[in-house]
């Protein structure tokens, strides 16, 4: 049984940082590429960051880049998220997902992972 648990989430200031982090098991973690989504209330499901099988490639959506980091240890099988400078408009449920890869690119879409945590919640108050 595959899970992937989220973990650092919680109520920050605008400005702060914040460090979250996601264990996986159940699943050969080499063989995923790891991505971090978020949802705020009434909104889709957003692209955050996404790191390939072996780290090399990383792909950052336009609002995370400079700002946030992905980094990601195989033999730990977990995946970080440092996020700084969050602001308000940040404020949303962020999650953790696992892509079955036989390359190493970085998906960017929902649709194409196949697993999900169920998510930690991070508050940034203005």
């Amino acid at each position: 049984q595959v899970q992937l648990v989220e973990s650092g989430g919680g109520l920050v200031q605008a400005g702060d940082s914040l460090r979250l982090s996601c264990t996986a098991s159940g699943l050969t973690f080499s063989d995923y590429a790891m991505g971090w989504f978020r949802q705020a209330p009434g909104k889709e499901r957003e692209f955050v960051v996404g790191i390939s099988r072996n780290a090399i490639s990383i792909d950052y959506a336009d609002h995370a880049k400079g700002r946030f980091t992905i980094s990601r240890n195989n033999a730990k099988m977990t995946v970080d998220l440092q996020m700084n400078s969050l602001k308000p408009e940040e404020t949303a449920v962020y999650y953790c997902s696992a892509a079955n890869m036989a390359g190493f690119g970085v998906p960017k879409y929902p649709r194409s992972y196949n697993f999900w945590g169920q998510g930690t919640q991070v508050t940034v108050s203005s």
